[in-house]
């Protein structure tokens, strides 16, 4: 559900020679998050799990936050997981597929005929995002009401309203539009709530304590909230869970995904059919879930982002490995710490970041604000201070922090994100994913 910088960050692990050992490493991987929370890098929760047994599980950083108290993270602190949801959506479709309650090949106007292109859209594109409708998360007003309640009816009017961006199956492309609406189908062919088909044939079913249809947060029911790092921890906005629905309002831990995702590759919630239906990749999409390269081998499974909280699930089929990881405070980005995790798991060398920066004084950033616009990339960058703190800011966007690591160099690690400054030329140079853009300051 989160936007970033780019709109795609690759998640490609390159581990030579891999060997797993059944002796897993716990201390080097303590070590590893005993340097992420130190430096106030993360917090969130990590479950490694083979066969169904959990291997390592560790909590870092804290689940609430104020000016009176922290209450530090536990392994069953609860997370909102974002688009992760997609998965237990797909397999909950799959299953009313298998039971000849839906076909792949309904189009969307059997159900929500007031789409566009509803008679083209078929069950199938929803799945793997070739309907090519909107994402209402993509508008430039969402952010002004995401933190208000939205009614079903509310919000097929705000899908249906949306441009299309292409034919149905032409092509592909990520929409949450598209799980919004398999989350309402889901509950239209059951007649029931989305919440009682996920107890009755995925949470009940594998015995799921503590994954559900999340609502207002809850920090009494051991739910974490979100935040974001400036200096100091500061709360996330707070997405109402009527809006992602199907899409990413799921609530869960890494120990719960872990039990799903094992269960779904165990052929314990669909055939191994319908398995193959999700694990199959067109244009870079699976129905529910994504393949990532690792060393040769794939990974199946999804990424979520809701807020301030970042999360991912994979599995690997060689080695019947799930690992989770729920994040509600990201400054080191996720993909680094699955990198992190699946080099120890291979007994492959890990060098425990020291996450060294070098301090500027407030005056001394006032050179580099301004803002900067680039006729290679669609947004424009507001870069300002606070301090001694330097923030950038793409259009539309949060502001984000930046960490100075040596003259006119600073990084934004969460994202993979380093910027240099040519202040001579009144230039900025953008880095990330492979990727450098050049921006110039406008007078």
């Amino acid at each position: 559900m989160k936007i970033r910088i780019l709109s795609t960050i690759i998640f490609v692990l390159a581990l030579s020679g891999a060997n797993y050992s059944q002796m897993l490493d716990k201390a080097k991987l303590d070590k590893f998050f005993d340097a992420l929370a130190e430096k106030n890098k993360a917090m969130g929760s990590l479950t490694v799990s083979k066969n169904g047994n959990v291997l390592y599980s560790r909590a870092v950083g804290y689940s609430q936050i104020s000016d009176k108290e922290k209450k530090s993270s536990t392994v069953s602190t609860k997370y909102r997981v974002g688009s992760i949801t997609k998965m237990f959506t797909a397999t909950m479709i799959l299953q009313l597929v298998e039971e000849n309650k839906i076909r792949l090949t309904d189009t969307l106007d059997k159900f929500y005929p007031q789409m566009p292109n509803a008679g083209k859209i078929t069950v199938g594109n929803l799945l793997n995002h070739r309907s090519g409708l909107h994402s209402f998360t993509a508008d430039a007003d969402f952010p002004t009401w995401l933190g208000k309640p939205k009614t079903q009816s509310e919000m097929l009017a705000v899908i249906a309203k949306g441009k299309p961006l292409f034919e149905p199956n032409a092509k592909a492309a990520y929409s949450n539009s598209n799980y919004v609406l398999l989350g309402y189908i889901i509950e239209k062919v059951s007649g029931k709530s989305y919440q009682t088909v996920l107890k009755e044939k995925i949470t009940g079913k594998i015995g799921l304590s503590n994954t559900y249809l999340g609502g207002k947060r809850n920090a009494g029911d051991n739910e974490s909230y979100s935040y974001s790092y400036a200096g100091d921890w500061k709360s996330a906005t707070e997405t109402d869970m009527s809006i992602p629905g199907g899409a990413g309002a799921l609530v869960s831990t890494p120990t719960d995904l872990t039990k799903f995702i094992t269960a779904l590759f165990g052929s314990k919630l669909v055939s191994e059919n319908s398995l193959n239906q999700m694990k199959t990749m067109t244009d870079g999409y699976g129905m529910g879930m994504f393949q990532y390269p690792l060393d040769g081998k794939k990974l199946y499974g999804h990424t979520g982002g809701i807020d301030g909280f970042n999360s991912m699930l994979v599995y690997l089929p060689e080695e019947n490995l799930a690992v989770a990881y729920t994040s509600n405070g990201t400054v080191y980005s996720v993909n680094d710490i699955l990198l992190g995790v699946f080099a120890v798991y291979f007994n492959q060398p890990l060098t425990i970041p020291t996450f060294e920066t070098v301090v500027v004084k407030a005056e001394d950033l006032e050179k580099y604000t301004g803002v900067y616009s680039s006729s290679e990339f669609p947004l424009k960058i507001t870069v300002t201070k606070d301090k001694t703190t330097l923030f950038a800011q793409a259009t539309g966007q949060a502001a984000f922090a930046l960490d100075a690591t040596d003259k006119d160099k600073f990084k934004f690690e969460t994202a993979g994100i380093v910027i240099e400054f040519v202040t001579e030329k009144n230039q900025m140079l953008l880095k990330q994913g492979g990727q450098q853009f050049l921006f110039v300051k406008d007078k």
